[in-house]
This record gives structure tokens, sequence and C-alpha cells, in this order.
């Protein structure tokens, strides 16, 4: 099971690179495969999420793709929710946690299909 978890992390880096969200496709990796817990998972994904952001935000920020203008209006909100929210999900119910994760993943799916 390690060396395909290992060929997840490695194929979701690639995803995060390109800023297609690999994170989210570990954390459905982690629960639908790994069997991991919903918050387990979580805490797991925002670990991961660390090095691989920050590679791509270094290598787009050089490739002149980071609008800096936008950067901090952004950044400054999203930290102070994922701060709150983050307090919220570790005392919510997993499976909810994995039915809003379902809907955002069905909804996102149906939003890039529906575009040219």
């Amino acid at each position: 099971m390690s060396v395909l978890s290992a060929l997840a992390g490695f194929v979701c880096g690639i995803l995060s690179g390109f800023g297609i969200g690999g994170g989210s496709l570990l954390l459905l990796w982690m629960t639908q495969v790994g069997g991991m817990e919903q918050a387990a998972a979580q805490g797991v994904n925002l670990i991961y999420f660390l090095p691989t952001s920050s590679a791509a935000v270094l290598s787009h920020g050089k490739n002149g793709l980071v609008e800096r203008s936008a950067l901090l209006w952004a950044a400054l909100p999203g930290a102070v929710c994922a701060a709150g929210t983050s307090f919220l999900a570790t005392n919510a119910d997993p499976a909810l946690l994995r039915r809003l994760f379902g809907i955002f993943c069905v909804l996102t799916g149906v939003k890039m299909l529906m575009r040219r």
C-alpha cells in the first residue's frame, strides 16, 4: 500500500504544481482508498499543502504568473477564514464533512464540464 500511496502523492504533487488541486485528489485517495478518517486526511492534506504550494508559488511567481495586486486581498481573508473553519471542522461530524466535500467535488466537476 505504501508504494501506491507514494505514487498517489507523486501524481497529486504534479497536479498541485499546475494549480489543479492535487491536494483535493489526495484527500479523496486517503479517505476512499486508504481508509483514513476524514479529519486525519484533512490534517495530512494541510501539511502536504505547505511544500507543494510553496514550490508552485515560487515557480509561478518567477514566471510572472502571480497577480501581486490581488495577493494580499486574497491571502489575508483566506488565512483568517481557514483558521476559523479549521476549528469548526475538527468539531464537526466526519460524515457531514464527507458529504459536503463530495457535493463540492461534484459541483466543481459539473462546472468544469460546462466550461468551453
